[in-house]
């Protein structure tokens, strides 16, 4: 029986897509780089940050990852947040399943993860928050789930998460966790959904659990 909920952040929670974009341009223009093509975009949009920055500066040798790191550790994430645009059903869907299951979320973003959830006031509606910072290997790995699992004291089929990538299909798949594939029809995944209401249309949401 479902007893817990667990969500990626970026192209799930959010369409971030082009928050990403901004920022990640922003590092490479301080360093007189080119903006990201189309495939560097799509490949920051999926994995955590330091990752990413070693991504886009591969063709930059010149380019110290220690500056790199200093100048990002200067910046102010807020400044990208006008980017984000909020799923329009995700609040009500957390108002409806919000006191039926516990709620978690595993994300590779680091250091902005804060940010966010106090910009958009999210905080309260989630148990547990595990990031590329505080797990000890970022996604793919299942490290994060791993954690959030022990946390609650439950098992993988007594959890469910919802991502988006391959990133978020390889991290279900180190742990056996059901994975909903929110609006990515190419996914290996147990569910398909195109929305956060339809997923209370889904089997594992037919029989309520309340902690």
């Amino acid at each position: 029986m479902l007893k817990l909920i667990i969500f990626d952040c970026d192209g799930v929670m959010f369409n971030s897509r082009e928050a990403n974009r901004h920022y990640y341009n922003h590092l490479l223009q301080a360093f007189d780089c080119p903006p990201m093509d189309e495939e560097e975009v799509q490949y920051v949009h999926i994995h955590n940050v330091q990752t990413s920055i070693a991504h886009i500066f591969r063709r930059h040798a010149h380019v110290l990852p220690s500056a790199i790191e200093k100048y990002r550790q200067s910046l102010d994430y807020s400044r990208y947040l006008h980017h984000m645009i909020m799923e329009p059903d995700l609040l009500p869907f957390l108002q409806q399943i919000k006191g039926r299951y516990r709620t978690a979320i595993s994300t590779n973003r680091t250091d902005t993860m804060d940010t966010i959830l106090d910009t958009f006031a999210l905080r309260p509606w989630f148990d547990m928050v595990v990031t590329a910072l505080t797990a000890p290997r970022p996604k793919p790995a299942p490290d994060g789930l791993y954690m959030i699992l022990d946390y609650f004291q439950v098992e993988p089929d007594q959890a469910i998460y919802i991502g988006d990538s391959v990133v978020d299909q390889e991290h279900c798949a180190g742990t056996g966790v059901d994975l909903i594939a929110f609006k990515n029809r190419e996914l290996k995944a147990q569910y398909h959904v195109n929305n956060f209401l339809s997923i209370l249309k889904l089997s594992p949401f037919q029989h309520t659990v309340s902690h």
